[in-house]
């Protein structure tokens, strides 16, 4: 009944080709429209929906508290083995800071605190010191103008500038005190004038909306940063615009160099595998039709463009390229006599008589003949694979995730239209092509298939059939083996989701010694950020963690609580610890004593309530806070909050973390401290904030993705059991099909674990891959070798006809996507190269799961029926 099916329909595509090439490339054109008429978004992680207490948390402080919209950029000058705290290094500050000031444009986007570093509160020290002994009534204490400063810093000798350094870092003075800390790095000794580096924030404005990057503020950092390079030695700067600008361009200079060599590649492998560039042709303007599909899909449904959708083209193309070839090839073994069956093909060939073999009198069978009998014998194969695979990855529909949904949509709409392109357009498409040429310019297209007659290709994949007739049991139990051993690795893998790592990392010196155009620049921002997060507190996005307190936050234990816990941070959390041992979290314990050494009511107000001298209110704390409210509003609601009739619901600690670590490292220490918190006070304390939010985030988002994994791999199970029962009244294929994908993904996993590549959102989606193509290349050798062995004698001849004819379409169809992939393990930045190297591993993993464990399984259930009957 199948041979059938597929007959009736290979021949409907043949005798009416013509019709079939227009009608595909008009659906084609309405279709792609839909890239050009839908709207597609950037979608990004965090707008995916997780319900959690962190985001509930987040949602809270945002409402109460409000959200902080500035863009925070941070200048690092360093001299290792020097100091940067001298009259000249401050002064250089300055006048950077001068420079900048003086640009419209980038002053513009500038707020009003602008640049805040050490060099700004030594110039201020020295123009109050000048104004004292230049006044002869009460001392001017206005902020100070940036050109006062300069010219105050610029009026003393070096001795007199360190003299006045040594009074702003003292931790007793008034002038700066253990607030300059937050300047220098963590290794900074109290006391000392000298430093290795120091830092100083820039606050930008945003006022981009609240669904827009601040693009302006992003273009200023990367305009200040080249300002910064021309007047220090040795320094950065470091923020969101200066990372976009060299991820994209470290992207541009990965694809300058490694395009050519990925096409050649390609190119290459498919002109080896085809040997006609007619073929090579179709098959690109094939995968041309696909990606036209794909883009418009993506249009008409208005499905965002996220990381998750980056592998889905990669998928569709690998797919094309394998199912071009075992179209093609199909079609030449069936005009070059291979295929059984070819005795019994008789037509009439474009009007020229056929024989009983179904020859013409040029004696190969003709371009029609000769792809009616190949798609019947591969279309069946070609659908079951497009069934398969687009159902499974169809079945992630169900996640409670749009962005998981978008991936299961896109990627099965994109596998519908491989099997479009290849299983109608390009048949079609072929006979029409071979006819012209073949009939017009006397053109032979009757190729060798490849891996066929006695080709080195031949030879190779006639030792996995001998593999897989002499030992399939040892085959089998080796390839499960190293499948248990990949699995036990997988364990092991870091699920971590570090921000750090898609930073580009600076080029090997093969590449810079690239001619012109194909010199990459050079790359420091991923050493940059190691050396930010390692030595300072950070401002800005993914820096800063928050602790959301409920409950009575005027009971004294509440505040005991929230002191004893950050007094008890480690140098070995991610929490930033400052110079002197302190923790680098501000709350209401820090905004109360802040607060009373600059203020004589708040500190009259301690003194009463203060019964135990520890700095901290234990008696009457809502009456305190009434205090702290009157004298400083903005600040005491940063770290507490007052409804609107003067009671006070919660509090919060704003955590500064280091900016390079994992999310879910710096999301596991800030639980700890909200649970120090609350196990010791009366109240309930919870963990939220960016990085939070990005480490529940990605583990909710990975665990969906593994859940999709298996669901995909149960449902495609269900589909090829009912498939083959159906079709060979055989239950066992199903599980003999897709046992070598598991396997293959199981090898994929350990090898991840092995080169310490982490298996988080990121990679999840790429392993996807390994289901993709493991189970197209799977049923493409299950479906041949049942086909085969229906017509031929005996099993090693059924074995030998899968192997050499089916094997080479995979082998060609690997090498070629592997090639072309797996190049991008060179690229600079590391998500292209993570990319490239999980993609190149899968499908070799899956190509020789294929050809070694699954013929192997297919030889020993032959015998296991042949024992049983």
């Amino acid at each position: 009944m199948s041979g059938g099916i597929g007959r009736r329909y290979a021949n409907f595509v043949v005798s009416h080709s013509r019709l079939v090439v227009v009608l595909v490339l008009l659906l084609t054109a309405v279709i792609a429209a839909g890239a050009a008429i839908g709207e597609s978004e950037d979608g990004e992680i965090g707008q995916f929906d997780v319900d959690s207490e962190e985001t509930e948390a987040l949602d809270e402080i945002d409402a109460t508290y409000g959200t902080d919209d500035g863009v925070v950029a941070q200048l690092v000058v360093r001299d290792e083995g020097g100091d940067v705290l001298t009259k000249e290094s401050l002064l250089e500050g300055l006048y950077l800071q001068q420079e900048v000031r003086e640009d419209d444009d980038l002053n513009a986007t500038l707020d009003e605190q602008g640049f805040v570093g050490l060099e700004n509160i030594v110039a201020t020290a020295a123009v109050f010191e000048d104004r004292a002994a230049d006044a002869n009534g009460p001392p001017d204490t206005s902020e100070p103008t940036l050109e006062e400063g300069i010219e105050a810093l610029e009026s003393r000798s070096d001795a007199e500038v360190e003299a006045l350094l040594a009074d702003v870092l003292d931790p007793d003075s008034n002038r700066g005190g253990e607030d300059a800390y937050e300047f220098l790095p963590t290794s900074y000794e109290p006391g000392e004038t000298e430093a290795e580096s120091r830092i100083t924030f820039i606050f930008q404005i945003d006022d981009s909306g609240p669904d827009e990057e601040p693009q302006a503020a992003y273009d200023a950092q990367v305009e200040i940063d080249g300002l910064v390079d021309e007047r220090f030695d040795d320094a950065f700067l470091f923020g969101q615009g200066i990372t976009d600008a060299a991820s994209s361009s470290a992207v541009g200079d990965s694809f300058a160099i490694i395009t050519p060599v990925a096409l050649v590649l390609v190119l290459g492998v498919l002109a080896i595998t085809y040997r006609d560039v007619v073929d090579v042709l179709i098959a690109v303007f094939g995968i041309a039709v696909v990606m036209a599909w794909l883009a418009g899909i993506q249009g008409w449904l208005e499905i965002p463009s996220s990381q998750l959708l980056i592998a889905v083209p990669f998928l569709l193309i690998g797919l094309s390229i394998d199912y071009a070839l075992h179209v093609v090839m199909r079609y030449r073994e069936a005009r070059a006599g291979e295929l059984e069956g070819a005795q019994s093909q008789s037509a009439t060939e474009n009007g020229e008589p056929v024989d009983a073999h179904g020859e013409t009198d040029g004696g190969v069978i003709g371009t029609r003949a000769g792809m009616t009998l190949g798609l019947s014998g591969v279309v069946l194969a070609l659908g079951a694979a497009t069934v398969s695979t687009g159902v499974g990855f169809l079945s992630n529909v169900v996640s409670p995730l749009p962005a998981i949904q978008d991936f299961a949509i896109l990627s099965a709409g994109g596998i519908l239209a491989t099997f479009v392109a290849f299983a109608v357009l390009v048949p079609a498409l072929k006979v029409e092509v071979d006819d012209v040429l073949e009939n017009r310019f006397g053109r032979n297209q009757a190729k060798q298939p490849f891996g066929t007659g006695t080709s080195v290709v031949n030879r190779v994949l006639s030792r996995f059939v001998a593999l897989a007739r002499r030992a399939p049991l040892a085959v089998v139990l080796i390839g499960f083996l190293l499948a248990t051993g990949g699995a036990y690795g997988a364990t092991t893998i870091d699920t971590e989701f570090n921000q750090a790592d898609f930073l580009p990392e600076d080029a090997p010196e093969w590449a810079k010694s690239l001619p012109g155009p194909l010199a990459p620049d050079t790359y420091t921002i991923s050493d940059d950020a190691a050396y930010l997060g390692a030595n300072f507190a950070e401002r800005g996005e993914g820096s800063q963690t928050q602790i959301l307190i409920r409950g009575d936050v005027t009971d004294p234990d509440a505040l005991v609580a929230m002191d004893d816990a950050i007094r008890g941070v480690g140098d070995d959390s991610t929490i930033i610890v400052r110079p002197g041992g302190a923790a680098a979290i501000d709350g209401p314990p820090a905004a109360i004593r802040e607060l009373a050494s600059e203020n004589e009511s708040v500190a009259a107000a301690l003194e009463e309530r203060d019964t135990t001298g520890d700095g901290l209110p234990n008696e009457d704390v809502a009456g305190f806070y009434d205090v702290l409210f009157d004298v400083d509003p903005d600040r005491a609601s940063e770290v507490i909050y007052r409804t609107d009739d003067a009671s006070y619901e919660t509090s919060r600690l704003l955590v500064s973390v280091q900016g390079d670590a994992a999310a879910q490292t710096v999301a596991d220490d800030t639980r700890d401290l909200a649970a120090a918190i609350q196990s010791a006070g009366p109240v309930t304390a919870v963990a939220a904030g960016g990085p939070v939010t990005t480490a529940v985030v990605q583990d909710a988002l990975l665990e969906t993705l593994v859940q999709a994994f298996a669901i995909t791999l149960v449902v495609i199970l269900v589909f090829l059991t009912a498939l083959y029962w159906v079709r060979h009244r055989a239950l066992s294929l199903g599980v003999v099909t897709l046992a070598p994908v598991v396997a293959a993904l199981a090898w994929l996993l350990g090898a991840m674990a092995l080169l310490d590549l982490p298996f988080n959102s990121e990679t999840a989606v790429i392993t996807s891959l390994a289901i993709g193509l493991g189970v197209d290349y799977s049923i493409h050798v299950g479906e041949r070798f049942i086909d085969e062995r229906d017509d031929r004698e005996s099993l090693e001849d059924a074995l030998a006809a899968t192997i050499t004819g089916t094997g080479g379409a995979l082998l060609g169809s690997a090498a070629t996507t592997a090639a072309g992939f797996g190049v991008l393990a060179l690229a600079l930045a590391p998500p292209l190269q993570r990319f490239g190297l999980v993609t190149g591993l899968s499908i070799i993993f899956a190509f020789v799961a294929c050809l070694t464990v699954l013929p192997c399984l297919l030889v020993l259930r032959e015998r296991v029926l042949a024992r049983a009957g």
